[in-house]
């Protein structure tokens, strides 16, 4: 099954990139501006993961993460906590309050991803798979493990990264800097070229002799892994 999140945030943009990072990643993504909103949504349908932003109008996240916390219902739902403030006793407070993690604002979408996946692992293990398959390639998270109708593909953390950031969105065309948010974080002070060349080494390490280059470049837009979407 599809692990839910629920990203409870007012800047519309920063929503925006997490919904797309999350949804690219297979899981199903809902929204809430406000911490009413997000309990109104809450009561419809649990969430299995929620990211919360400390700073929200009205009820704050730290005041929501205190609420879920306190009722029966929504108690054991993992929480990550997203803020601006770094010192650490706001980590300790945001902590102790009752998230389950927590990033600061600016964050490398990497190691958020990372930290998702982590926390669903401990809280939800069967909403998370560990093993990535499109056709002859199947792709293990857990053994860092990749291979092709059986034979071993080598690959760097690198390469690795990009294929799994591909295989999470089979058939979907990615630009170059969707990849270098998604594989590098947006901060990452590297050129889209960089991709390009990743590309080549992926395509390198996953291709033998006859076999069919799973990677279609699209001119104009960028790379794509696999079949085209069906309209």
């Amino acid at each position: 099954m599809t692990a839910k999140v629920l990203i409870v945030e007012d800047e519309a943009p920063l929503a925006e990139l997490l919904r797309y990072n999350l949804e690219a990643a297979g899981f199903a993504v809902r929204h809430a501006g406000t911490g009413e909103e997000a309990e109104l949504m809450m009561a419809e349908e649990r969430p299995d993961l929620i990211v919360l932003d400390w700073m929200l109008p009205s009820v704050s996240g730290v005041e929501l993460c205190r609420r879920l916390r306190a009722r029966p219902v929504t108690r054991a739902i993992p929480i990550l906590m997203l803020t601006a403030r770094g010192e650490e006793s706001d980590r300790i407070r945001g902590l102790s309050t009752g998230a389950d993690d927590y990033v600061v604002k600016p964050f490398s979408l990497p190691e958020l991803m990372a930290r998702v996946r982590a926390i669903l692992r401990r809280a939800a293990p069967e909403r998370l798979a560990d093993v990535l398959r499109a056709a002859e390639i199947e792709l293990d998270r857990a053994s860092h493990r990749v291979t092709r109708a059986g034979r071993e593909v080598r690959l760097g953390p690198t390469e690795f990264r990009l294929l799994e950031f591909m295989m999470e969105s089979p058939g979907r065309v990615l630009s170059r800097e969707q990849l270098l948010d998604g594989v590098w974080g947006r901060d990452a002070e590297i050129d889209e070229r960089t991709v390009d060349v990743h590309i080549g080494r992926l395509r390198k390490a996953l291709v033998r002799g006859k076999e069919r280059d799973p990677i279609r470049t699209v001119r104009g837009a960028g790379y794509a892994f696999g079949e085209r979407r069906p309209a």
